[in-house]
């Protein structure tokens, strides 16, 4: 497989590029990156600073990958992005470089779809197949777990943390952690109930469904305090895996908030 570069690209002769590589017109690609096989950038995207790109990526016109973290503290240091493979970048999507008072890498996981105007900001880890709509805005250190659905023109505000599965309404402003197979909707967002479109088409069975949405409503009830809920439902549910993921995921950080119902469940 050859690698073809359009005589307007301006190709730095010390990236490292991999086999099958193209790279479109008016196109820039920095000495510190490197492309992975099959990697395509279509016209006019750039891939800057200290960046890997994994193999079969597509970055269409204006998608820029790489550049500085908008950091008010940042001085410049060789911070880095780290994308895997098969994801695909539309127009004018940017994802920034870590910061060194943060993890000092922004990472993205393999086989995602980030659509029109997308940012993915400082520090972010995004997990895989991810989907992210037009014009979503995820701020610095923020965490987007596998299999996440992304609506337009939802803002995630910085540090907060999306369990998988969850899914987030279009516009969105999302302020607190959501808790995996969550579906959120609002500004700010509230805890609307389980994403149960996405579960079905994710393959879940009506069985593995009818499980989260009875410990939900547990979980989620008006008696008790939240830590006595809370506890019960890792009792009761301690068979399946499914449930002790959404337990982990509150347990693992509280100190941060919780996107929680608006409404009695």
């Amino acid at each position: 497989m050859t690698t073809k570069i359009h005589p307007t690209a301006i190709v730095d002769s010390r990236a490292q590029l991999g086999q099958g590589v193209e790279i479109g017109p008016f196109s820039m690609v920095g000495p510190d990156v490197t492309l992975g096989d099959n990697v395509r950038l279509l016209s006019h995207a750039i891939v800057e600073g200290v960046t890997e790109v994994g193999e079969g990526c597509v970055l269409h016109p204006f998608a820029c990958l790489g550049g500085a973290p908008q950091h008010s503290g940042h001085k410049g240091e060789p911070t880095r992005v780290v994308v895997g493979a098969r994801n695909v970048f539309r127009e004018h999507v940017t994802v920034h470089a870590g910061t060194a008072v943060g993890r000092g890498v922004t990472t993205i996981g393999d086989d995602g779809l980030f659509m029109v105007s997308v940012h993915i900001g400082h520090d972010c880890i995004i997990g895989d197949k991810v989907i992210a709509a037009p014009s979503v805005a995820v701020g610095g250190h923020v965490t987007v777990n596998d299999f996440v659905f992304l609506g337009g023109l939802a803002a995630i505000h910085q540090f907060t943390r999306i369990g998988r599965y969850a899914f987030i309404g279009g516009g969105g402003i999302v302020t607190k952690d959501v808790i995996p197979y969550g579906s959120v909707w609002g500004n700010h967002a509230h805890l609307e109930g389980l994403n149960l479109i996405g579960l079905k088409r994710r393959g879940f069975t009506r069985e593995q469904i009818a499980t989260l949405r009875s410990a939900y409503r547990l979980l989620f009830a008006d008696e008790g305090t939240f830590q006595e809920r809370l506890d019960d439902v890792a009792e009761s549910y301690a068979h399946v895996p499914e449930i002790l993921e959404v337990i982990e995921f509150i347990r693992v950080d509280a100190t941060r908030p919780l996107c929680l119902p608006h409404r009695e469940v």
